[in-house]
C-alpha cells in the first residue's frame, strides 16, 4: 500500500469561501452576489434620468418577434453550455495539468458585476472609475515584489494591466529600447547642459536608472523654456528618436552603435522571439544563455558580458525567470543584478526584467503585512524545504529589477485576459507617451494619479477591459498581497508540492521492477515534473514513447465523456541546453538510459509536468489525498502499458 501524503491543515478557514469549489459548494454565496448587483446595476440605469420613458415597451415580451428571438436566444445559450461541459475541468482537484485552476470569487463576481458597465480603460472619459483601479493595481503590485509604491515619491514605480504576460513582456522590451536610445537622441540634437555623454556608446550605455533620471532632467529642462523654445526643442529631439527614425534609420545615422542584443534564459517563453521580431530588433538579437538544473548559468552571462564589452556588442536587457512555464524554476535573480551593475561599472548598461508571469504571486509568502521582506527562517515555517536560499535571494533582488512581468491569470487564481506589466521607475513612462488630442488631455502637471487616468498614452491597446482590472483590484482589496492574506494560498500549493515530491519517491521505489521514475530536479515552487523509463530500456525514443502512451491517458479527448477521464496532467521535455551536458548526462544515468541513443530526430526526453495550483489537492477534512490517488491511478496505467510477469 502507498505511504499517504501528509495532511495539510489550513489555520485559515477564509479559504473555503474564496472558490466556487470543486463541487460548486459556494454556488449559493455567487449566485447571492450575481443577483444582487444585477439589480443593483438595473436600478442605476432606471435612477440615472427617471423622467425619461422606457424604450422598451412593457408587453414587448408578448410580441411573436420578441419571443421568436428569446427561443433562438434559449437554443443557442443551451447549444453552448452542453458544448462546455466539454471544458478542461480545472476547477477540479484532479487537474494537475497546465497553469489554470478555479478562480477566486471576488475577482470572478467583480468581473461579472463590471461587465455591463462595459468600461475601456484607455481614459478616464471611456472608464472614470476603473482606470484608477487599475493605477491602484499596479501599486499593489509594486509593493509586492518591494518596488517604491508610495506615488509621491519621484522615482515611484508604475505598473498598468495586459492581456496577458506576453503583451506585458513586449511592454518591457518597447520601454527599454526607448530608455536605451533616449541619451543618444539628445546627443544628436544638441540639447545642452544636461549632462548627456560625449560619445554614441557612452551614451547608449548609461543604464536604465541613470537613463531614466536624464529623462526627468530634460523633462524640467523643456518645461523651463518659453512655449517657442519649448516646440523647437521638442520638435528637434522628437525627431532623433529611435521611434521616430526607425531602426535602421537609428544605427545608420550613429554608426558606431550596433543593433543591442536581448540575454534570455534558454527556458524563456517563446513570446521573447516573438518579441523580438515585433519591435523589428530580428530574432538574431535574442541571445539565449546556457542553464544549469533549469537555471539561469550566471558564468555563462557574465562570459557573454565580457564578450559584449571587447566586441562592442550593446545589450538592451537580461532577462531572468522566476518560475518557468514549463518546471516551475526560479533563476538567481540576485546574480542577475549583479551582473548588471557589474557591467555598468565597466561602462555596459542595460536593463534587467524578470518574467514572473508565473511566479510572481509567490512573492507574497515573502512579505509581511507592513510591506516589508520576511526572513528566510520565517517564511520556511510549516515547509519541508522551501523556499530554498537560492529562491530566497531571488526574491528579495526583485525589488532591484528594473521591469517584471505577472500574471494575475495565473497563480493570481483570476480569469483569462489579466497580465501584468511593473516598472521601478515611473519617470521612463514618459518615453512611452503617444498623444491622441480626441482622447488625452494634459493630466501631468496634477500629479501622478492624474497622469496615469489617460491610461492610453503608454499601453501597446487602444483599447482595454475595466471589468479585468475590477476583478484583480478587488481580489487585492479582499486579499492583501501578503503572507498572512493572499500568501495562504500559494502556501498551500507548495505544501502540496513538496507532498507530491515526496509521494513521487515513495512511487519509485514501489515501482521500479517495472519502470524507473525519478523526479529530476528539486522543485522551486508548485510545479513538480517526473521522468519516467521501463525497467531494462536503454533507448531514449522507446522511453519517450512510453511517456506519451501514459499522458494520453492524462489528456483532454473531445471525442470522450469528461467522466472518463479520472486524472489531467501535461508533458514537457527536458534538453541538454537547458540542463547543461552534466545535468542531463546524470537524468539519463538514474533512468537507466543511453546517452547514445540521442540522434537528430530526438534529441530530448519527455516527461510527464505536474502544475499543483488548487488548494484542495489534500482534503485533510474528509481524509482524501488526490496525490495518492493519481499514483495510484498511474500504477494502474503503467501496469496495463508494460508487460510483467
Amino acid at each position: 500500500m502507498p505511504s499517504p501524503s501528509p495532511m495539510i491543515t489550513d489555520p485559515n478557514p477564509m479559504l473555503d469561501a474564496c472558490f466556487l469549489g470543486p463541487y460548486g459548494e459556494n454556488d449559493t454565496l455567487l449566485e447571492k452576489l450575481v443577483t444582487e448587483f444585477l439589480r443593483d446595476h438595473v436600478y442605476w440605469r432606471r435612477n440615472f434620468h427617471p423622467e425619461d420613458p422606457p424604450a422598451i415597451p412593457t408587453d414587448a415580451a408578448f410580441d411573436p418577434g420578441y419571443r421568436a428571438f428569446e427561443a433562438r436566444l434559449r437554443r443557442e445559450l443551451h447549444v453552448l453550455s452542453a458544448s462546455l461541459k466539454k471544458s478542461v475541468p480545472f476547477h477540479s482537484p484532479r487537474y494537475i495539468g497546465h497553469m489554470a485552476s478555479d478562480l477566486l470569487l471576488p475577482g470572478l463576481a467583480a468581473q461579472i458585476l463590471t461587465l455591463p458597465y462595459n468600461p475601456n480603460n484607455v481614459s478616464e472619459d471611456a472608464a472614470p472609475v476603473t482606470v484608477d483601479m487599475e493605477v491602484d493595481v499596479g501599486l499593489q503590485l509594486a509593493r509586492m515584489v518591494g518596488y517604491p509604491h508610495d506615488p509621491a515619491l519621484d522615482r515611484c514605480a508604475f505598473g498598468h494591466l495586459t492581456s496577458g504576460g506576453t503583451v506585458a513582456n513586449y511592454q518591457a522590451m518597447r520601454l527599454a529600447l526607448a530608455l536605451k536610445a533616449f541619451p543618444v537622441a539628445l546627443r544628436a540634437a544638441g540639447v545642452p547642459d544636461l549632462g548627456v555623454p560625449d560619445d554614441d556608446w557612452a551614451a547608449f550605455n548609461l543604464g536604465p536608472a541613470a537613463g531614466t533620471d536624464l529623462v526627468a532632467r530634460w523633462t524640467a529642462w523643456l518645461a523651463a523654456r518659453t512655449p517657442r523654445e519649448r516646440a523647437a526643442w521638442n520638435a528637434r529631439v522628437q525627431a532623433e528618436r529611435i521611434e521616430q527614425r526607425g531602426l535602421c534609420d537609428f544605427f545608420a545615422a550613429h554608426p558606431a552603435l550596433k543593433t543591442p542584443w536581448v540575454l534570455a534564459p534558454i527556458t524563456a517563453h517563446y513570446s521573447w522571439s516573438k518579441g523580438m521580431k515585433l519591435l523589428g530588433l530580428g530574432r538574431a538579437q535574442l541571445r539565449l544563455m546556457p542553464e544549469r538544473d533549469m537555471r539561469l548559468d550566471i558564468d555563462a552571462l557574465d562570459d557573454t558580458l565580457a564578450a559584449c564589452e571587447r566586441e562592442r556588442q550593446p545589450v538592451l536587457m537580461a532577462v531572468g525567470v522566476f518560475g518557468t512555464t514549463e518546471y516551475g524554476t526560479v533563476d538567481p535573480i540576485d546574480g542577475l543584478v549583479t551582473a548588471r551593475d557589474a557591467a555598468l561599472s565597466r561602462g555596459l548598461g542595460f536593463s534587467v526584467h524578470v518574467d514572473a508571469a508565473w511566479g510572481g504571486y509567490l512573492a507574497t509568502l515573502f512579505r509581511n503585512e507592513d510591506g516589508s521582506l520576511r526572513s528566510r527562517d520565517e517564511v520556511a515555517q510549516g515547509f519541508a524545504h522551501f523556499p530554498s536560499p537560492g529562491v530566497h535571494a531571488a526574491t528579495a533582488a526583485l525589488a532591484e529589477s528594473d521591469s517584471i512581468t505577472i500574471d494575475p491569470h495565473k497563480l493570481g487564481y483570476l480569469p483569462y485576459g489579466a497580465g501584468a506589466f511593473v516598472c521601478r521607475d515611473h519617470r521612463a513612462m514618459t518615453l512611452l507617451s503617444e498623444s491622441a488630442d480626441y482622447v488625452f488631455h494634459d493630466n501631468a502637471a496634477r500629479g501622478y494619479r492624474a497622469r496615469y487616468r489617460n491610461l492610453g498614452q503608454f499601453i501597446p491597446e487602444g483599447s482595454k477591459p475595466g471589468a479585468n482590472v475590477a476583478a484583480v483590484y478587488v481580489t487585492h482589496k479582499v486579499l492583501p498581497l501578503d503572507h498572512a492574506h493572499f500568501g495562504c494560498l500559494p502556501a498551500r500549493t507548495v505544501r502540496s508540492a513538496e507532498a507530491f515530491h515526496q509521494a513521487a519517491v515513495a512511487f519509485a521505489a514501489r515501482m521500479h521492477p517495472l519502470v524507473r521514475a525519478i523526479v529530476p530536479f528539486p522543485p522551486d515552487s508548485n510545479l513538480v515534473c517526473v521522468a519516467f523509463n521501463p525497467a531494462g530500456n536503454r533507448d531514449l525514443g522507446v522511453a519517450n514513447a512510453f511517456v506519451r502512451r501514459l499522458h494520453d491517458q492524462l489528456r483532454v479527448d473531445p471525442g470522450a465523456p469528461l467522466q472518463d477521464r479520472s486524472f489531467f496532467g501535461s508533458v514537457t521535455t527536458l534538453r541538454p541546453q537547458a540542463l547543461g551536458q552534466a545535468g542531463m548526462r546524470r537524468i539519463l544515468d538514474e533512468l537507466g538510459l543511453d546517452a547514445a541513443t540521442y540522434d537528430d530526430a530526438e534529441d530530448y526526453l519527455v516527461i510527464l509536468r505536474h502544475t499543483l495550483m488548487n488548494p484542495w489537492l489534500i482534503d485533510d477534512r474528509n481524509g482524501i489525498s488526490y496525490i495518492d490517488m493519481y499514483f495510484q491511478y498511474l500504477e494502474q496505467r503503467i501496469g496495463a502499458l508494460l508487460p510483467h510477469d
